[in-house]
């Protein structure tokens, strides 16, 4: 059996899993690429797929995260998988949360399995209630918050992915490669809506205030209000760019790292830049 999560915190939860239940013993394959934001245009194509390396290319400098572009391979991740799926006696499971993430890793790697369609099994937790380390019900949006006692009744969920769902979801995911959208956003189920690049913008604004907040302190800002989340390297991006509209203003230099830039509004006074702050983003 074959285990393949779309974010790395899955992955130490599903061990946990693996620990207290042997039937789910495997390897796990993490689909590294946050196919939620960038361009998919021609994403199987050798253009394409360069376009979008460049575009992340150019999101992480300056960034904590400058060497991931050099380790994120998931063309190769899918032919190892494929290998293995050679394998008549191997299956696949896609576990899927409900988050944009996690449904659009799953369109990207659906499309490219095709010729194994017996063998590869969804479970997908949409609108399913769990119990969390507290004994309450609560509804998951990503694999990681689901205790690993909780997955016994998870596993139950996996079922086949049916020829039909082979199609349609292959055709949805062409439909929003050729829209190639700077975002796109989970309405539920598997619905993925394409959105402009300034999605997150007005979320941005609202976090940065007349005086200058450290970046960290903003992302903890950002984070605890926004609903549809997305990635901080995004985010930063986006911030550069209202920046380079006159919307915000940043203070620092990028190149001495995330931790020296603050942000402010446009037109407030230009106080000391203010002290670190112990925050994680």
């Amino acid at each position: 059996m074959i285990h393949i999560v779309f974010q790395e915190a899955d992955l130490e939860t599903l061990q946990k899993a693996m620990a207290l239940d042997e039937k789910l013993q495997g390897e796990i394959i993490h689909i590294k690429d946050d196919f939620a934001v960038g361009p998919i245009a021609d994403i199987y194509e050798t253009e394409g797929y360069q376009a979008r390396r460049d575009w992340w290319k150019k999101l992480l400098e300056g960034s904590p995260y400058t060497e991931q572009i050099n380790i994120v391979d998931d063309k190769l991740a899918v032919h190892q998988l494929i290998e293995k799926l050679k394998d008549e006696n191997e299956q696949a499971w896609i576990w899927m949360a409900s988050n944009q993430h996690d449904v659009c890793g799953y369109y990207w790697l659906i499309s490219q399995l095709k010729d194994y369609e017996s063998r590869i099994f969804i479970l997908s937790l949409n609108n399913l209630p769990f119990i969390n380390e507290k004994g309450g019900i609560f509804y998951p949006v990503d694999l990681f918050e689901i205790p690993p006692k909780e997955f016994l009744k998870a596993k139950k969920l996996a079922r086949p992915v049916t020829i039909s769902e082979f199609e349609l979801d292959g055709d949805e995911w062409k439909k929003l490669c050729s829209e190639n959208g700077s975002i796109r956003i989970l309405e539920g189920g598997k619905k993925i809506q394409s959105k402009e690049a300034s999605f997150y913008d007005d979320k941005i604004i609202a976090a940065v205030v007349k005086e200058p907040q450290k970046l960290n302190k903003i992302f903890q800002t950002l984070f605890g209000k926004m609903k549809v989340h997305t990635g901080d390297v995004f985010l930063v991006w986006r911030m550069k760019e209202l920046a380079n509209e006159g919307r915000i203003e940043l203070i620092g230099d990028w190149n001495n790292g995330w931790k020296e830039i603050s942000l402010k509004l446009p037109g407030s006074e230009d106080p000391v830049t203010p002290k670190e702050e112990n925050i994680s983003a």
